[in-house]
């Protein structure tokens, strides 16, 4: 299993958000100070979201990510609703996540994995009560996520329960177990060192944390030599 420390970049700065209300951020630094001490503490990948992108639907943060990714590799969502967009980021990052355009046209996910190949696209399905949201996780949609997850072509998932991200309250568990034949990524609620072990015994690909490293929650350098 992979130790996915995440950076979400709102208005420049390294943020988490409280259940995803962009009117609820925590501000913790520089993005780029934040992932050079990822590496040292031998974190091999990022988990980047740009949240203005994913709200307004462009890369509004793209000079800071490009100097994250010189750091180290990176998987980059938020914002992402075209190819062209792609083709960019694939520039400079490891993986772009797909997230509302997955929604409204499966076919870009087809297509982005033709041109790029299936280890370099992922998928986030953002779920609140069993359904999948969009756009910033500002807007619900009438899917169910389960079935959602079942129509993609890629083998690579990140499932986020949105009313467990920033909550340091454990993951939904349940939700995971439910989800067959992908390479998950664990997203949301992780509290403790516990919880990435957990992760990692029930067999997931990977588990990202966040709000649990940047208040402290997490020993985060024990836990990437431990897994």
């Amino acid at each position: 299993m992979i130790i996915i420390p995440a950076i979400d970049i709102l208005g420049g700065k390294a943020v988490r958000l409280y259940k995803g209300d962009y009117k609820q951020p925590t501000i913790y630094g520089e993005p780029v100070e934040i992932a050079m001490k990822f590496k040292s503490m031998g974190a091999k990948y990022i988990h980047v979201v740009d949240l203005d992108g994913a709200k307004a639907g462009a890369t509004k943060n793209f000079g800071t990510i490009e100097q994250v990714a010189k750091i180290l590799p990176i998987e980059i969502g938020g914002g992402i609703r075209d190819m062209a967009t792609i083709d960019r980021y694939l520039q400079i990052a490891d993986r772009v996540i797909l997230g509302t355009i997955a929604t409204e046209n499966l076919s870009i996910v087809d297509d982005a994995i033709a041109k790029y190949g299936e280890d370099r696209i992922m998928v986030g399905v953002d779920v609140r009560d069993g359904k999948v949201a969009v756009n910033g996780w500002l807007e619900a949609t009438h899917l169910d996520y389960l079935e959602f997850i079942d129509s993609l072509s890629a083998k690579y998932i990140i499932c986020t329960d949105i009313t467990r991200d920033g909550t340091l309250t454990e993951p939904n568990w349940g939700m995971y177990k439910d989800i067959k034949g992908k390479n998950v990524v664990v997203s949301g609620g992780v509290a403790c060192d516990d919880d990435i072990f957990k992760a990692r015994d029930m067999g997931v690909y990977g588990v990202i944390v966040g709000k649990a490293y940047y208040e402290g929650k997490v020993d985060l350098e024990r836990c990437l030599k431990s897994v």
